[in-house]
This record gives C-alpha cells, structure tokens and sequence, in this order.
C-alpha cells in the first residue's frame, strides 16, 4: 500500500519528562498550551500522559510522557539527557499494513501492535528507522 491509502496524519509530538506537572505548568504560562486529554496512567506502557494544545484547531498536540514505573521505557530516554522531543506520533486507517509499508521501507518494529490506554483502547506500535528516528503508529478511530 501507499502512504496516502495508509492515511497517515500526524498526531502528536511526544516529549519525554521526568514528572508532566513542571513542563505542563511551563508549557501553557509560555505559550498557552492546555491539557485537552489527561493525566492519566497506562500501566501496558509504563507511562503517564498529558496531551496539550493551545485550541481545537491545532494539527498537532503535544504529549508529554512520564514514567509510571521504575522499570519504564521513557527512564532510558530521559537517561540521555533529559526532557525532550523524541518521537512522531501517525495516525493510520491500517496499522498492520502500515507495519509492513514500514518494514518494506527498512524499518524495524520496536514494539508490536498494543492497546493504548491514551487512545481509548486503540492499537499502537512502535517503528525505528535506519536513520535512527522513533515513530508511533496509532490506529485511527472508526
């Protein structure tokens, strides 16, 4: 399939953060950023979420990510040098065949289809790139 039969759209940018009240209150007195979805915790990814946006309009939000646990995917991230943007968040009308446009394109599969509790169940996955680069793919809402 093609990118454009795949419908893929940015979502979000996530960015990694040691705990989401600090970089929320910093983000919204900044730039006027507000939470429009969380916090809430998801235990399948180890993480806490806010997304934030200045208004409905936006085309992107922003997802600041937190560990949950002490075992957390994000600790190794902010292990590297703290809060910062680290992935690209896609929507897709087709996520498995979206994994195999992405495996067709020298991408590997970090983490498989998953349920996402910031997604109201939907399935997310997680590719890398040959040129190093994080990407999360999300089902679209049906």
């Amino acid at each position: 399939m093609t990118p454009e039969e795949l419908g893929f759209k940015l979502r979000h940018v996530g960015v990694a953060v040691p705990t989401l009240g600090p970089t929320t209150e910093m983000l919204s007195a900044l730039f006027g950023y507000k939470v429009v979805s969380g916090p809430f915790d998801d235990p399948i990814q180890k993480v806490s979420v806010n997304f934030l946006a200045t208004s409905g309009n936006d085309t992107a939000e922003i997802e600041l990510i937190a560990p949950l646990t002490e075992d957390s995917p994000i600790k190794a991230t902010l292990a590297k040098g703290g809060g910062a943007a680290y992935h690209l968040c896609f929507e897709t009308t087709d996520l498995d065949q979206a994994l195999v446009h992405a495996k067709n394109n020298g991408c590997l599969v970090v983490t498989p289809p998953a349920p996402a509790v910031a997604f109201d169940g939907r399935r997310i996955a997680w590719i890398y790139t040959r040129s190093r680069q994080l990407f999360e793919l999300v089902e679209a809402a049906v």
